[in-house]
């Protein structure tokens, strides 16, 4: 019981910086997509910031994990040094790999704009390449705070980030713009003009990550403290050894993510969408996509908490129970967030506006999608905890392989929804063939009747919910909403052995106003099927 409120713990606490960072973010879809009317104007900056994803996990090459596991084991030493060392190695690791790479995408830049097809979007690029490099470089020291238990600095570190970036939005694609425009504070216009140029547009949004993300250095300077550039050859190699096929594993996953960003543009067929060019196509779905962020706040605010949790774990006999346990509830936190998105697409809608909503058909599609692929990153800690990442890298490569040819065939025929699709199948059958294989090799009792039903009893109700058509958003957002509290208070019904206990010891220490201990009968947190 107290292993799991202390992984719920850290998971809310992660969670803060995660919500708040992703909510605010998705705040500026709307204005991001208001201030760039038309969709056209934002399809560079969908499949550049897939670019940042694709490049981060070769900049990072694995070793934000492999710092996890050479961590925990040096923590058996006894000795603090050991893992001063391991940061030192691994930090100077990414160092090196960044450098190189960051140094090599300048000087190809521009190749690269023609290749793209983003003629004048040099600095664009460059910004990209700066933006990734950050980003590495500071995955280690955050891994750090993550080892030494530093949930709040952690949070705090990006929740200081968030408002950054958030205000550098506003700078750039309102207050600079109107200024330009001579709308208001004509007087600080020449200042302006030295800095805002209308050419460079979506840009702008690129510039306030790289700026926010460089405060980094400022606010998580103790992060860094007692490191030393170190490269032992010996060392470096047995840690890479370790990390390259988990960087496979999550270029693969990449690749399977971000492919429909990548091909959807060059893949649909001309006049696909009447009075739409692929470049509006690719900037409906890019920013429609943004709309699972939901699902991504829960699966986000798990992997910060998971990663140190269950490495630190690793010899307990009881991690297969636990893993389990923390699976379902994982799997019914997200089913909730599934339905109650899908439901109320109505209301979720006006987060873009008018021009990019026709997309929205694809949202529950994506939120499922992106289930599957959390399920799969619980079920995929055998892997990790066995030394068997070679595993992870075929189980991901094969992911990204369905993904690549559902995209090519679907995309001509099915548009944008071909790509929810293909990731979708993806996602599923990632998460079967890692079940699959983990039952083999690291048998885990999974709540798998359970999953089962909540995935199908969800999807039958998003399904059902779409034969009732009601217009007026005064009675269809009432309406969704009950559906969705009927549906919560089904799982309550379902899973009231695990609430009774819970609830009838908060009343007793309420009634009593003290400390009550745990009571012994009361130890597992979710009663076995």
């Amino acid at each position: 019981m107290s292993t799991f409120k202390k992984l719920a713990s850290d998971t809310a606490l992660y969670g803060v910086s995660t919500i708040l960072g992703r909510m605010l973010n998705f705040a500026l879809v709307p204005l991001q997509t208001y201030v760039f009317t038309q969709p056209g104007e934002m399809a560079s900056n969908v499949e550049l910031y897939s670019w940042v994803g694709i490049l981060l996990v070769v900049y990072t090459f694995g070793l934000e994990t492999a710092f996890f596991r050479f961590a925990a084991r040096s923590n058996k030493s006894g000795n603090p040094d050991d893992r001063m060392k391991v940061f030192n190695e691994t930090l100077s690791i990414v160092l090196v790999i960044s450098a190189l790479f960051t140094t090599l995408i300048i000087l190809l830049t521009p190749q690269i704009v023609v290749w793209l097809d983003y003629p004048g979007q040099q600095l664009s690029v460059i910004w990209v390449a700066f933006i990734v490099a950050i980003d590495a470089i500071m995955a280690i020291p955050f891994a750090r705070l993550r080892v030494e238990n530093r949930a709040r600095r952690f949070v705090q570190a990006k929740i200081i980030n968030i408002f950054i970036v958030v205000a550098l939005n506003v700078f750039f694609l309102v207050i600079c713009r109107d200024i330009y425009n001579e709308k208001y504070l004509t007087f600080l216009k020449p200042a302006i003009d030295l800095i805002y140029y209308p050419s460079i547009g979506p840009g702008y949004i690129l510039l306030a990550n790289l700026l926010g993300n460089a405060t980094y250095f400022v606010l998580l300077r103790d992060a860094f403290a007692g490191f030393h550039f170190r490269l032992k050859k010996e060392e470096a190699a047995v840690m890479l050894a370790y990390a390259a096929p988990l960087m496979l594993t999550s270029l693969a996953g990449l690749v399977n993510s971000m492919t429909d960003r990548l091909f959807l543009q060059h893949l649909l067929p001309e006049g696909f969408y009447p009075g739409k060019t692929s470049k509006d196509a690719l900037g409906i779905y890019g920013n429609c996509l943004k709309l699972s962020v939901f699902m991504a706040l829960v699966i986000q605010s798990f992997k910060f908490a998971a990663d140190p949790f269950f490495f630190s774990r690793a010899e307990d006999k009881n991690s297969p129970k636990l893993l389990a346990d923390v699976t379902k509830w994982f799997v019914i936190v997200c089913v909730l967030i599934w339905v109650g998105v899908s439901l109320n697409l109505d209301i979720v809608g006006f987060m873009v506006s008018e021009k990019y909503r026709s997309g929205l058909s694809i949202v529950p599609f994506l939120l499922l999608a992106n289930l599957f692929l959390g399920v799969y990153y619980n079920i995929s800690f055998w892997f990790k905890l066995s030394d068997k990442t070679k595993f992870g890298t075929l189980i991901t490569v094969i992911g990204a392989g369905i993904t690549i040819a559902g995209n090519i065939i679907l995309i001509p025929i099915m548009g944008y929804m071909g790509c929810a699709l293909a990731f979708l199948i993806s996602s599923f059958a990632m998460m079967v063939i890692c079940y699959v294989l983990g039952e083999k090799y690291y048998p885990v009792p999974y709540h798998v009747q359970s999953a089962v039903g909540y995935v199908l009893a969800g999807g039958l109700l998003i399904y059902a919910s779409q034969y009732v058509k009601i217009s007026d958003l005064w009675l269809s957002v009432p309406y969704h909403l009950a559906l969705f509290g009927l549906f919560f208070a089904a799982i309550l019904v379902v899973e009231r052995e695990t609430f009774t206990p819970v609830l009838a010891r908060l009343r007793r220490k309420k009634g009593k106003n003290i400390s009550v201990p745990e009571d012994p009968s009361d130890e597992p947190l979710i009663q076995k099927e």
